[in-house]
């Protein structure tokens, strides 16, 4: 990326469970453009320093920071951390999320808690935590200090949806539901700090391939039964939602607000109804 392209000059980033797959990617494309990044982890403590080690070899700053985003503590102390390491943050990208999937009729109370409580409780917990930041922040305030602002927004939320927000996923109600959640969690966050210059939106991958899915399209009966329902004919990679989130956190996106940016291939143009006649 040349020196023109780096969209996030002079920016601090933190972006949940980034020590692998999309989490990791964001943190990689956020840091090539200029930002510095915090790596949150919850178990993969050396997937976050790798990600950490290949950030600073390519010349840009970044830290590791261990927490469970569904524990108050834990997100309250990861942006301490940032802040005493890089002094302000501009950039928040809630991306951690788990699955624990079953059929309705046997799934447990625990394994619906555990995926509400991370994929939107955490969500919950790191979005309120990042707008009471940057209320503190307020880019007036740098300005009167001598720091130009590094971004016209106050300061820019992500938020990791999915396309089963819109499409419905038998066997997997605690993540869809979790999903839907996070759809008006962010439009309604949206339309409540937008007047203080503060912007959210969010991304809904559809299927991307990473280590975690591995068995989705690893053999080329699953890979073609998945590339069925994408219908520009290739599985998505982490670095394609890396790319979104870069834009969506710059200021070319600037009145991009309470908008959810599918990265899908059309997955959610429901390519099963194109012979449909």
């Amino acid at each position: 990326m040349s020196e023109s392209q780096r969209l996030l000059e002079g920016q601090v980033a933190i972006v949940t469970g980034a020590s692998s797959g999309i989490g990791s990617a964001i943190a990689c494309a956020l840091a090539q453009a200029g930002a510095h990044v915090t790596v949150n982890y919850h178990h993969n403590q050396d997937g976050a320093d790798q990600v950490v080690k290949t950030i600073e070899q390519a010349g840009g700053q970044a830290l590791a920071v261990g927490g469970d985003v569904s524990k108050e503590a834990d997100v309250t102390r990861l942006f301490d951390a940032t802040v005493e390491r890089f002094g302000h943050i501009d950039i928040v990208v809630a991306n951690a999320g788990i699955q624990k999937d079953a059929a309705l009729t046997s799934m447990t109370l625990a394994q619906w808690q555990a995926v509400i409580d991370i994929n939107l409780g955490g969500q919950f917990l790191c979005v309120r935590e990042a707008v009471r930041r940057f209320l503190a922040q307020r880019v007036a305030q740098r300005v009167a200090q001598g720091q130009a602002p590094a971004s016209k927004a106050t300061g820019k939320i992500i938020c990791m949806s999915s396309v089963h927000q819109r499409i419905p996923w038998a066997g997997h109600v605690n993540y869809a539901a979790s999903k839907g959640g996070i759809q008006l969690l962010m439009q309604s966050v949206a339309q409540e700090v937008a007047a203080e210059g503060i912007r959210v939106n969010a991304i809904a991958p559809g299927a991307i391939q990473t280590d975690l899915n591995e068995s989705a399209w690893s053999t080329k009966e699953e890979r073609d039964k998945l590339l069925a329902l994408i219908p520009y004919g290739r599985v998505g990679v982490p670095a394609d939602i890396g790319k979104a989130a870069v834009w969506l956190a710059s200021d070319e996106s600037d009145y991009v607000i309470g908008t959810t940016l599918f990265v899908d291939g059309g997955m959610t143009l429901y390519p099963a109804f194109r012979d449909n006649d």
